[in-house]
């Protein structure tokens, strides 16, 4: 608690969960002569909870508190073992550690002592299965007696390590039973440098199996990218020469390979983007180890450059080729979207001419119908003055009915053109009104 004295700020709502978390799974100290059985399952979001009960029972199985909910790492003394469990965001990993060593460092391991049914029910796929024996000798080892005995007669990979403190060998290998072999032998380490180098070898293999997830996937991709790219090239040699009517129809192809591709990466760029974050970490690992060449023998730093660095040289180079054929698709469908607007564009510019070629002999048309309407109108007012001046004539007033009519036409004409002129003013300022 902080002392009412120190009139300080309210604490961030993370400070203590962030400045917790340098401290989170520390690793754990071993003293030699021990057995370290180490699985990874991969898996995902959804067998969390299964997980958690997993560890939970083997917990309460032993009399042991268990996990409290949502916590993602544990360990505890189950009395012939201690068990450390850790769910990180893809894989689950668990370490089982024993005291003591045969004179076969690997003829009991340590997950001999683990229920065999508790082990059963764990869920995820199984990625890492390895034994480790960390044994005391200040001697140098017998390389060649190890591989025979202890590693199939396989190669060693090794090196000193720790800055010639202890030696790690390994030949990363799965045997029969399952499990690869990883023999330290503890020259000078303390304790907690012992659990620090031994942490640091299994997470190398850990985050190299992680990294190498990608690969399938790389290889799978090859062939549908081959396939979009060539599909690409016969859409662009049709494009350079296609005629209007074609556009459309490169255009829906190009939106298919589009979508194809761009379905595609939804599903991969976690997987490449995880790959180079995983393999950055094998790096990081490696060199920690603080490694010292053993003549003969093949470092970690070495072993793993050659088989692993191809490996992500592949993944990058499919990404990067992915992007780049995102890309070329990209252009391609804008310049052909470009060429079918344009196409639009003038076809609604030969619409428009069309449609005004047609409002001007509609005008024109009514022009004459006005002209012709106006006659008309005329002709009707001036019979109905004449029909006046006949009947006024017959009234007995002395009126020449012909020169009646005829004085009539101008100033009928004229009240006519004047009363459509009036008509067209009021009809122009009801359309600009509305």
């Amino acid at each position: 608690m902080r002392a009412a004295a120190n009139k300080l700020p309210d604490d961030h709502p993370y400070r203590q969960e962030l400045n917790d978390e340098v401290h989170a799974r520390p690793p754990e100290q071993m003293q030699a002569p021990v057995r370290v059985s180490y699985l990874v399952c991969y898996s995902n979001s959804d067998t969390r909870e299964s997980e958690q009960q997993a560890i939970k029972d083997l917990a309460e199985s032993h009399g042991v508190q268990p996990p409290a909910a949502g916590d993602n790492h544990f360990r505890a003394d189950l009395g012939p073992i201690r068990v450390k469990w850790e769910r990180h965001t893809e894989y689950t990993r668990y370490h089982f550690f024993a005291p003591g060593l045969s004179d076969d460092p690997f003829s009991d391991p340590a997950i001999n002592l683990v229920p065999a049914d508790w082990l059963a029910s764990l869920h995820g796929n199984l990625l890492i299965a390895a034994h480790v024996a960390l044994l005391a000798d200040e001697k140098a080892p017998d390389y060649e007696r190890i591989s025979a005995e202890w590693f199939n007669g396989n190669q060693l990979i090794g090196s000193g390590v720790a800055g010639g403190a202890g030696v790690a060998l390994t030949d990363f290998r799965i045997g029969s039973d399952g499990f690869s072999r990883l023999l330290v032998v503890n020259g000078k380490m303390s304790p907690p440098q012992a659990g620090r180098m031994v942490q640091r070898l299994l997470e190398i293999d850990t985050y190299r199996m992680m990294a190498l997830l990608a690969l399938p996937t790389a290889r799978s991709q090859s062939p549908f990218l081959s396939k979009c790219e060539q599909e690409l090239v016969r859409i662009t040699a049709a494009l350079a020469g296609s005629a209007e009517s074609d556009e459309l129809s490169l255009l829906d192809r190009l939106t298919q390979v589009q979508a194809d591709i761009e379905s595609h990466y939804s599903n991969n760029s976690y997987r490449f983007d995880a790959a180079n974050a995983y393999y950055a970490i094998v790096q990081r690992r490696i060199s920690e180890l603080r490694e010292s060449r053993i003549q003969g023998l093949q470092t970690f730093a070495e072993f793993t450059e050659r088989r692993l660095a191809p490996a992500m040289d592949t993944c990058r180079a499919v990404a990067v080729r992915q992007d780049t054929l995102l890309k070329g698709v990209a252009r391609a469908t804008q310049l052909l979207s470009t060429r079918v607007d344009m196409a639009r564009r003038e076809q609604n510019r030969a619409v428009l001419e069309s449609m005004d070629q047609r409002a001007g002999l509609q005008l024109r048309l009514q022009e004459a119908v006005e002209a012709v309407s106006m006659v008309a109108v005329t002709y009707y007012a001036v019979g109905l003055v004449g029909y006046i001046s006949y009947g006024l004539y017959e009234l007995g007033i002395p009126l020449n009915t012909s020169l009646v009519s005829a004085a009539s036409i101008p100033v009928v004409a004229i009240v006519v053109i004047f009363v459509v002129k009036r008509f067209r003013k009021i009809a122009a300022r009801h359309l600009e009104s509305s």
